[in-house]
């Protein structure tokens, strides 16, 4: 998701451009919806072999590769079939099979991950003689109506008031980040409750069962419910008409500001996870973000103060 600013900067100056994107099998459905892609790659993955991919890419007959994350396998087989240009940061061994490097130190963590990736379009761009627009949020927009009518059958199926305001907590993460405990979320969800009804509604993906069904019994009796998405698109879908959005440093996060969901991440205050790294592409004025307090161990998640990320949340995401 933290790729998409960057295709749209480059489909807006090159609109005649066809884009491809490579990606792996579990992201493809959201790169087909993507409005500035042209065509899906799906990478095989490194157990396939390099052969594999070397012909995925040599049917795609691209004149120009931006890697936005390098790895030596893309860049070898970008190599191999004979990609004109080959833009990827210029770190790591695989930046050997480049031969246009940009300079990053993205491990510094000193702007957004969506930003970094924006400097290689605008040095691609740059190097053709095309000039770099802006992009603004939304980035994944469906149609209104068909957001209207999903939210409108969904509370219905749920029982809930049409004028209830939707808190969607995901508690899982996937591995990818340190999260708050399933009682911290309680606890959030029920400081949030207190100043105002909500419905809450627990997001949960495949073996992420059992988090949902204890979140669930420790919010009792909050009225709330449970949503199991059949499909990234299909909870994408489902978060465009939640109120406000709740989890840790995670994929559906980020699927949450490129809607420009009002959104409150909670991550770790480890250098490479921090809230400035992978920082969400919504409106600044529709995003919050929590660490532990200072002095705090970089995991430690419970050195969040949640009675704090309460109010602001209140204050600043559910003040209308």
């Amino acid at each position: 998701m933290l790729a998409w600013p960057s295709l749209a900067l480059l489909k807006k100056a090159l609109p005649a451009a066809h884009v491809g994107v490579l990606v792996p099998a579990y992201t493809a459905p959201m790169a087909e919806i993507c409005p500035w892609v042209d065509e899906v790659v799906l990478d095989p993955g490194a157990e396939a072999g390099g052969r594999v991919l070397r012909q995925q890419l040599g049917v795609f007959r691209a004149d120009a590769l931006l890697t936005l994350y390098s790895t030596p396998r893309v860049g070898y087989a970008a190599w191999r079939v004979g990609i004109p240009y080959r833009l990827a940061p210029a770190s790591k061994l695989a930046q050997v099979f480049y031969n246009r490097r940009l300079v990053q130190r993205r491990s510094r963590s000193e702007k957004p991950e969506w930003e970094y990736n924006l400097d290689l379009v605008r040095c691609f761009l740059a190097d053709h003689d095309l000039s770099a627009g802006k992009t603004v949020p939304p980035y994944l927009v469906f149609p209104t109506d068909e957001i209207a009518t999903l939210r409108a059958r969904f509370m219905q199926a749920q029982g809930i008031d049409e004028d209830a305001l939707l808190l969607l907590i995901h508690p899982g993460s996937g591995g990818s980040a340190n999260n708050l405990t399933l009682d911290q979320y309680a606890q959030l969800a029920r400081d949030l409750a207190a100043a105002r009804p909500l419905h809450i509604v627990i997001g949960y993906g495949p073996g992420e069962d059992a988090q949902a069904a204890t979140l669930s019994s420790l919010l009792e009796p909050l009225p709330h419910s449970l949503l199991y998405p059949g499909s990234l698109v299909d909870y994408a879908r489902h978060i465009a008409f939640a109120n406000l959005f709740i989890s840790g440093s995670t994929g559906p996060l980020h699927l949450a500001g490129a809607l420009d969901v009002p959104t409150a991440g909670f991550y770790p205050r480890r250098r490479s996870a921090t809230p400035l790294r992978w920082q969400t592409l919504n409106s600044p004025q529709r995003h919050l973000a929590f660490v532990p307090e200072d002095g705090a161990d970089e995991s430690d998640m419970s050195r969040i103060d949640l009675k704090t990320a309460a109010q602001a949340i209140r204050q600043k995401l559910l003040a209308g």
